[in-house]
């Protein structure tokens, strides 16, 4: 993604992201039939696509503009939007451990955005603002996860998706060039292939297990800028980092709390 961000509007990007990633899906639902994407819930999954492709852009424009250890740990500042939407949405209640996870992890956000520099960082709160309405995507998939499959989901999310990027991406046009169409197409696989995997993990095993695992992706980050485009981060930065991991740990902590104590009921 950093690789043509420099080089292609976040508009193309994210339009080529959806586009590849539907044609990706597009073997299994030739093998499987069209009775695998009958649903019910055709208005969530619109609503959902609104919600993710804006996400997608403001997180695609970060990726380009800030370093990756950066904007990947902001990205993780999703679940901490997650229990204040479930709460207004779907009447989840939200324990102690997690409401003081969401202050710490914002107190980790105010750290990047560097309150004491010259210039407030625009990218971070592009970023952020990525990363509430990626929330919101994941409310409206939680809202469906009784009756859609992990499969269904991403199907609609990459159908809709391309209709939606479409005339952004038109609007700001410039045609990739080879090198360009594979990095996109790179990024399109990984990216469907992370999307179905996370989904069945998520089907498999409880949340509170997996979630930590999630917060491995800002150490690769970190590596992967530093040996390509050599990113080094300031101390404010690392400060934010710590406290946004420790808060998602606790935050999780806290959900496995609940659910162990709603099981015994």
């Amino acid at each position: 993604m950093k690789q043509v961000t420099g080089q292609l509007p976040t508009e193309v990007i994210v339009f080529a992201r959806n586009l590849f990633g539907l044609g990706l899906l597009l073997p299994w639902l030739m093998r499987n039939g069209l009775d695998v994407i009958k649903t019910h819930n055709l208005r969530y999954h619109i609503i959902r696509a609104v919600f993710g492709v804006s996400a997608m852009m403001c997180l695609y424009y970060s990726w380009g503009h800030l370093p990756l250890a950066e904007a990947a740990m902001i990205k993780q500042t999703a679940p901490f939007f997650i229990p204040f939407f479930a709460f207004l949405w779907l009447g989840e209640k939200v324990g102690l451990a997690v409401k003081l996870a969401i202050i710490i992890g914002f107190a980790g956000v105010v750290l990047i955005l560097n309150p004491g520099g010259e210039t407030l960082n625009l990218s971070v709160l592009i970023a952020l603002v990525g990363a509430m309405l990626g929330a919101l995507a994941k409310v409206v998939i939680r809202r469906m996860s009784g009756t859609e499959s992990p499969q269904r989901i991403v199907f609609y999310f990459a159908l809709f998706s391309s209709f939606l990027s479409f005339i952004p991406a038109a609007l700001n046009w410039v045609t990739p060039n080879i090198e360009q169409i594979g990095w996109l197409l790179l990024m399109a696989v990984t990216s469907t292939v992370a999307q179905l995997l996370l989904s069945r993990g998520y089907g498999m095993a409880p949340a509170g297990q997996l979630g930590p695992y999630t917060y491995a992706s800002v150490g690769f980050a970190a590596i992967f800028g530093w040996l390509i485009w050599d990113e080094v981060l300031g101390l404010n930065s690392w400060m934010g980092l710590f406290l946004i991991f420790g808060a998602g740990l606790l935050s999780l902590s806290g959900k496995n709390k609940q659910v162990s104590k709603s099981s015994q009921l």
